[in-house]
């Protein structure tokens, strides 16, 4: 089966996991039971090895995908003159009142329908565990299904239609339903399927599940105090960054997937199913934005656990962990995948996990300044912690670090890193005043008032007139626009519109942005070229918004909505012809979504 545009799948989830399923009905990724645990379904990295679940109706029609409104039930159609069929596909989410479905066990759900005539489906299972690396036999319970018996996880595929071995490792099945008739597939992941003998014989109500689910994702939505402008696009947005939240520890990933390339063909290709603390703290930002101070505590949680461990290497933080909180993600590059479209290495892992990324600690505490002040004040203990931040801060605000972008050919003195050490500094400050707390204020507004000064001599460039990547440097970095986002500068200092319109020359590719200028300052170590970075356009919509130009703001806010896929969905970047590029979909991008639209739909109501 050929490689489809990554721009084609929509997304299923059950705040565990996720799969993406693609329009002709082909499951081509999905890990269980957890986002970083291995794939069983990896055809969109190797169509050939990489294992895919198809369901799909066997004429030749065309394809249509919609999400069941205000959900993440995912309708897949197949329209054709002779007859009409549907895909409804979920992943019933676990709570108390699922007595049916243990917790541990998690299951995609398929329900092929005949919507108009009798509609011949065509269904292919074929998993691929752990990355096409673990061996698996095909066992048939006619019938009831079929169990995939591999060492360390199992899959149980159940079936009303009889299932036929294909002597691949999959199975197969052909069946027609007549109008009004429908076909429940579930297939659900087990450690041991030995140890649970009602696996085959405790069929899933598919209409009660999707009642279920549906109600779940509506109510849940339905909290969301958003009522501005391309609100089903920000409505969409918060959907996806739920999916991405893992439930049992409130922790975000940044995507869902590993090695979707930034460029077909090239080495840009990343494990992103880890949680950042820089996109997660942002995130927070847009949770606390729409309303869903729940989200917001869950994550501090599990931030609190993490700010009270030992200092590491890299100091009180490390950039990223595992969604259990681990610190080890060794990146492996998995030789025997071809990878999307050619693009190799395929990695598990993340070896940027090891750098240091100074940023991380004002993107973190500036979200718990605003968590203290929109969610709950938070307690002495976890201020302790802070302030241990903010006072290693002031001692290392001046080294060089990776930042960002996650550069992989050496450290700089990058001006966004900067930046946000200022802003560490001033939220603790302003924390500490706020609610009368212990701090040692001289020293700290001493630090910050110096790296404000630093910044304004090193990292501005008079000549251009814009701010630079890194000290010394006359490369651009979309990073910067983010100072009066931050109420680093304000927003119509000659500074700001100066690196906006240097900005908009540089860097904007039409309306599009690139994070940085492939080729100038220090490079970042890596060979090839990448697309525009989606969350860097949302950024030049809010700078535009905020130094007021609105009219420019919205006509880049709203052609870049156009980019989104039909199903309102991001990956991390954007390609020359518009295709998505990068892992998909990404939280990062959708929170910007979701901050530019506030921003702007605020402004523009305050213009009229």
């Amino acid at each position: 089966m050929p490689y489809k545009p990554i721009e084609s799948y929509g997304v299923i989830g059950d705040m565990h996991s996720v799969a993406l399923v693609g329009m002709d009905g082909s499951i081509d990724w999905c890990c269980l039971p957890n986002f970083d645990s291995p794939s069983v379904f990896a055809g969109i990295l190797d169509e050939a090895k990489g294992g895919s679940f198809l369901l799909t109706a066997a004429h030749d029609g065309s394809r249509k995908q919609m999400y069941m409104p205000d959900t993440n039930v995912l309708l897949t159609r197949f329209l054709d003159a002779e007859g009409v069929g549907e895909v409804c596909d979920f992943m019933p989410i676990h709570r108390d009142t699922y007595g049916a479905y243990r917790r541990g066990m998690h299951q995609i759900v398929r329900v092929a329908r005949a919507v108009r005539g009798a509609v011949r489906f065509r269904l292919a299972c074929r998993p691929a565990m752990d990355f096409a690396r673990r061996p698996h036999r095909v066992i048939l319970d006619d019938p009831r299904g079929a169990i995939f018996d591999s060492d360390g996880i199992d899959l149980a595929l159940i079936s009303p239609i009889p299932l036929s071995a294909d002597g691949a490792g999959g199975v197969t099945a052909d069946f027609v339903l007549q109008p009004g008739e429908s076909a429940t597939f579930s297939l659900r992941q087990v450690e041991d399927w030995t140890a649970n003998a009602d696996l085959l014989s405790t069929p899933v109500n598919g209409e009660d599940a999707l009642r279920r689910t549906v109600d779940f994702w509506r109510q849940w939505l339905g909290k969301s105090r958003y009522k501005g402008r391309w609100r089903e696009m920000v409505d969409r947005s918060a959907l996806v960054l739920k999916l991405l939240t893992f439930e049992p520890t409130g922790a975000i990933v940044a995507a869902a997937t590993t090695s979707l390339p930034e460029e077909i063909g090239g080495i840009r290709n990343w494990d992103y199913r880890y949680v950042w603390v820089r996109d997660a703290a942002f995130t927070l930002y847009g949770f606390l934005r729409l309303g869903y101070t729940e989200e917001a505590a869950r994550f501090m949680e599990w931030l609190s656990a993490r700010v009270s461990e030992k200092d590491g290497p890299t100091g009180p933080l490390q950039l990223m962990y595992g969604i259990d909180g681990r610190h080890e993600l060794p990146e492996v590059a998995l030789t025997h995948l071809d990878g999307y479209r050619g693009s190799r290495p395929v990695r598990v892992g993340n070896g940027a996990t090891a750098q240091l990324q100074l940023d991380i600690y004002g993107e973190l505490i500036d979200s718990v300044y605003l968590f203290d002040k929109y969610g709950s004040p938070i307690s002495y203990d976890f201020w302790r912690e802070l302030r241990r931040m903010a006072y290693w801060v002031c001692d290392n605000w001046e080294r060089a670090d990776e930042s960002i972008w996650e550069v992989r050919g050496g450290r700089q003195q990058f001006v966004y890193s900067k930046l946000q050490c200022w802003v560490a500094l001033d939220r603790t400050l302003r924390l500490a005043d706020k609610r009368s707390l212990p701090f040692d204020r001289p020293r700290v507004a001493q630090v910050r008032d110096e790296i404000y000064e630093t910044i304004m001599t090193r990292g501005w460039d008079a000549k251009r007139r814009t701010f630079v990547q890194s000290f010394g440097s006359e490369a651009l970095d979309a990073s910067n626009m983010l100072m009066s986002l931050m109420r680093f500068i304000s927003p119509t200092d000659p500074r700001i519109v100066g690196t906006i319109d240097r900005t908009l020359a540089e860097l904007a590719s039409d309306t599009l942005v690139h994070r940085y200028e492939l080729g100038k300052g220090a490079g970042d170590g890596l060979t090839g070229k990448e697309g525009t970075f989606s969350i860097c356009t949302f950024w030049l919509v809010e700078a535009l918004a905020r130094a007021g130009r609105l009219d420019d703001a919205r006509f880049i806010f709203e052609k870049m909505l156009t980019y989104a896929n039909h199903l309102g969905l991001y990956s991390e970047q954007i390609g020359p012809s518009g295709e998505l590029l990068g892992n998909f979909p990404q939280a990062f991008t959708h929170l910007g979504l979701v901050s530019a639209a506030f921003y702007l739909d605020r402004a523009l109501g305050q213009s009229g």
